[in-house]
């Protein structure tokens, strides 16, 4: 069984070319990640938020869905 949460993000490029993404958990508590490009940024913020879940869980606000394989 494999959980998957969806947490709503955003990534921007600055004026130098760097990525970043940034993603809220809950009130309070957010994850950034940065990379070369948009794909590594998001890569980055996956790692950075699957460490917060494993913290603080999975916010009520969040949608969770359930794969049963």
């Amino acid at each position: 069984m494999r959980r998957a949460v969806h947490v709503p993000y955003t990534v921007e490029q600055d004026e130098d070319g760097a990525w970043s993404a940034h993603a809220q958990l809950r009130p309070g508590v957010g994850a950034h990640g940065e990379g070369g490009d948009a794909e590594a940024a998001v890569a980055d913020l996956r790692e950075a938020l699957e460490g917060l879940i494993a913290e603080f869980g999975v916010p009520d606000e969040l949608t969770v869905t359930v794969d049963v394989a």
